[in-house]
């Protein structure tokens, strides 16, 4: 049985841990309130972008583009999002978990076509640790600590040049959703080849657009746009869902020590209890020993 000051020691350890989760919990909320911030100030302009690209979409029935193609899946990218630091839950071992599944999709190609893209620290320890001969595409994990627009074009330009330039034929996004601040969801889907739903022109009001020079060249610009938002909007997504990880694992954490406070304290007391009796047996004993 551990003795008085060994539990007073312990008391003091979960103390000095609970004051550290509490603490950790209050930045990461801070953290979590700019991501949210963040990602309500893009989407409507996102929203808008898909709005109009759909809308351009339903009035021209021969829209091509080399990016809706189709081929035979001889080379992959997987552009994998995780965090750069630990101590968010399950958030790193979900993607980890996802990305592993992804590739076994494509177990029956050579480890050597398969691209990854590892957005944070986390995923990309992992991948190098397969000691498996994927291409592994550069190191971004100072992007996702800030994520920005201009980083997000640029891996955006770099898989569109490689999918045009066939050097792959699918890229698939492996990231967690953040869909609200006690639930993230890991999501796999596709990015390239361009998937475009097929809408009904009546949804739209009509709008007497003065368009130059026409709707299929407006549709090739903005199609690249789309796709830069989109690797944006997800890097936002993934870091809001990390701090959101992040706050529920240090709420788990300091309910925790509070629990465990109350199990030693308890266990103290009685310990104590029993010293004092037994101390107090001995005191009566030996006043009764001098009668």
């Amino acid at each position: 049985m551990a003795s008085l000051k060994e539990i007073k020691g312990r008391i003091a350890s979960v103390k000095s841990t609970q004051k550290i989760t509490s603490a950790m919990k209050m930045v990461a909320s801070a953290a979590l309130r700019k991501a949210q911030s963040r990602i309500e100030s893009f989407l409507p302009y996102q929203q808008k972008l898909d709005e109009m690209f759909r809308s351009f979409i339903s009035f021209v029935t021969d829209f091509d583009s080399n990016l809706k193609e189709e081929r035979e899946i001889q080379g992959v990218a997987i552009v994998v999002f995780s965090s750069n630091s630990g101590l968010c839950g399950a958030f790193n071992s979900n993607i980890l978990k996802l990305l592993k599944e992804t590739l076994q999709k494509y177990r029956h190609l050579p480890h050597s076509s398969l691209q990854i893209y590892p957005v944070g620290k986390k995923v990309e320890a992992q991948v190098r640790r397969m000691n498996l001969p994927y291409q592994v595409m550069g190191s971004y994990t100072e992007w996702i600590d800030k994520p920005t627009f201009d980083g997000a074009k640029t891996i955006a330009n770099e898989l569109i040049n490689n999918f045009l330039a066939k050097k792959i034929d699918k890229v698939e996004l492996v990231y967690n959703h953040f869909k609200s601040a006690g639930v993230q969801v890991s999501t796999a889907e596709q990015y390239l080849p361009v998937i475009i739903q097929e809408t009904d022109a009546m949804n739209f009001i009509s709008t007497d657009y003065i368009i130059e020079p026409d709707r299929p060249t407006i549709l090739h610009s903005l199609l690249p746009k789309s796709l830069h938002s989109k690797m944006y909007a997800v890097a936002l997504d993934s870091a809001a869902a990390e701090q959101a990880a992040r706050v529920v694992a240090m709420q788990i954490a300091t309910d925790n020590a509070g629990d465990l406070l109350d199990e030693l304290t308890i266990q103290y007391n009685k310990q104590r209890q029993q010293v004092i009796t037994s101390e107090l047996l001995d005191i009566i004993g030996g006043s009764e020993a001098l009668k």
